[in-house]
């Protein structure tokens, strides 16, 4: 019994995982008001709950696609910070729980400009 609860664990941590997609622009194509753009940075994290996602076995929301993903992303390629675009992430509390029964895979995403 103690190898499958061991083996469910390391299966359930390599399905959570996070990604940056990156497309670097000229100011000539975007234009973000009283900045230089660099790039456009997509940041997605896949998270993994238990017990209507009270327990985080791995952590997605909104903290982690802006601050770890978006905005050291942006940091990495030259940029002084992150004009956001659109941002969300999966619902936990109230009716929404219900989607994280036993386990549950919150889903975050972000989307931004890197401008100097």
């Amino acid at each position: 019994m103690k190898k499958a609860i061991v083996s469910a664990v390391v299966a359930s941590s390599l399905v959570a995982c996070t990604s940056v997609e990156t497309a670097v622009v000229s100011g000539n194509e975007i234009h973000v008001q009283g900045a230089e753009p660099i790039a456009v940075i997509q940041g997605t994290a896949l998270g993994l709950t238990a017990i209507f996602h009270v327990i985080d076995l791995v952590q997605s929301d909104l903290d982690t696609v802006v601050n770890k993903l978006l905005v050291a992303e942006a940091k990495a390629m030259g940029g002084n910070r992150v004009h956001l675009l659109t941002a969300g992430t999966t619902p936990r509390h109230g009716i929404f729980a219900l989607g994280g029964l036993i386990i549950g895979f919150p889903v975050s995403g972000a989307v931004g400009v890197a401008v100097k």
